[in-house]
């Protein structure tokens, strides 16, 4: 029996703790619903404001459906349609080089200078040889003129003019080996004066004073400001529905500007791992278009119904996007979430229907005060 009123007495201590512990939760639970006000109104029935109404004149605005193509957008990056690296043709030492990214200049501009000491020794050696072929070719003139004069009298033989006259060939052939050779040197000069081959505007010099300038190495890009294009990766169901010289929005994020481009290129290869086409569009270029910049495109798909209100009576507080709805007179203030911005209306996804009439624009909402007067609401 010693054992059993052992058990009884902890089965009684255990739940004397629970009781405990259930009496001082329900303290805390009243105590906290006291302190956050919830057995006394927060405000008395009598202090609430009046109803806001529209300001007299105020322009109101109807929440309509507009019909308009259904769009998919694909990224892109802003390219430069002639964008061309220029690189050496010879080896040799840069000495001369005035170019900064950014830097904008125009076609044949001396771009880089090199080294050309050796190249002019050259194209001296050139000029001499042509001096001495041409005075060998001179001397062979005279010589073939005199013996064709003497053969005729039989003074000398056929074979010694037969002679003169190959010596004559010979002579002309060294001449004009000579002077191809001066063309040859003279060309290669050349090639240590680097010129911009179009006007544009510098991205990067790779190279500086000092530098060996190697053949094919990239010494300086250069692009087209005045041609642009946005280059997008469009999946291969989109791009089925794009053709060559098609006008489609494009969007260009970091300006915050909307405009109209033409498809100029839609290159005729899937790539494998993406699925997707590369399509170039073209247009007018705005001020302050870079190469790199990011861009959208729109493939129309289909027409579909949206709901517009004005851009004009969103109002945006924070990240909150609100319109003040007119019901019976009175204003109401709504929550909405809009999309895509069509001319001067904007696209509604939530918080409006259709028929519905909003405050469009600064018009002031106003309120009577208990003598009757307006005041303006907040």
């Amino acid at each position: 029996m010693s054992w059993l009123k052992t058990h009884w007495q902890s089965v009684i201590g255990v739940l004397r703790q629970l009781a405990v512990a259930v009496i001082f939760m329900g303290l805390v639970t009243v105590l906290l619903l006291w302190l956050a006000g919830r057995f006394s109104p927060k405000v008395p029935a009598q202090a609430s404001a009046p109803a806001a109404r529209p300001a007299p004149g105020a322009a109101l605005a109807a929440v309509r459906i507009v019909r308009v193509p259904l769009l998919e957008s694909a990224v892109g990056t802003i390219r430069a349609v002639h964008e061309t690296t220029i690189a050496a043709r010879i080896l040799a030492r840069v000495v001369q080089i005035d170019l900064k990214a950014g830097q904008r200049i125009n076609r044949n501009d001396i771009l880089i200078q090199l080294d050309d000491t050796d190249l002019k020794a050259r194209v001296r050696q050139a000029e001499s040889a042509v001096v001495s072929a041409q005075a060998q070719y001179d001397q062979a003139v005279i010589d073939e003129h005199r013996l064709s004069q003497l053969v005729l009298t039989h003074a000398v033989s056929q074979a010694n003019y037969d002679k003169s006259a190959t010596a004559l060939k010979s002579a002309d052939a060294d001449l004009a080996r000579a002077k191809q050779a001066l063309v040859e040197v003279q060309a290669v000069l050349e090639y240590a004066t680097i010129r911009s081959p179009m006007d544009g505007i510098v991205v990067d010099k790779k190279v500086n004073v000092g530098d060996t300038a190697t053949p094919g190495l990239p010494l300086v890009t250069i692009y087209d400001p005045q041609h642009m294009q946005l280059i997008a990766n469009v999946r291969e169901s989109l791009a089925r529905r794009l053709a060559v010289g098609q006008e489609i929005g494009v969007r260009l994020e970091v300006m915050d500007k909307n405009c109209t481009g033409q498809v100029s290129e839609i290159v005729p290869d899937s790539r494998s791992d993406s699925r997707t086409f590369q399509v170039k569009v073209t247009g007018p270029c705005p001020p302050g278009l870079y190469t790199g910049m990011f861009g959208r495109i729109f493939v129309p798909l289909q027409d579909q119904d949206v709901l517009v209100i004005p851009r004009s009576a969103v109002r945006h507080v924070g990240q909150l996007e609100l319109v003040e709805v007119v019901q019976d007179g009175v204003l109401h203030r709504r929550a909405v979430r809009t999309g895509q911005i069509i001319g001067q209306d904007c696209e509604v996804l939530s918080g409006l229907q259709a028929g519905e009439n909003v405050l469009a624009g600064s018009g002031a909402a106003t309120q009577p005060s208990a003598q009757g007067s307006t005041a303006e609401a907040p």
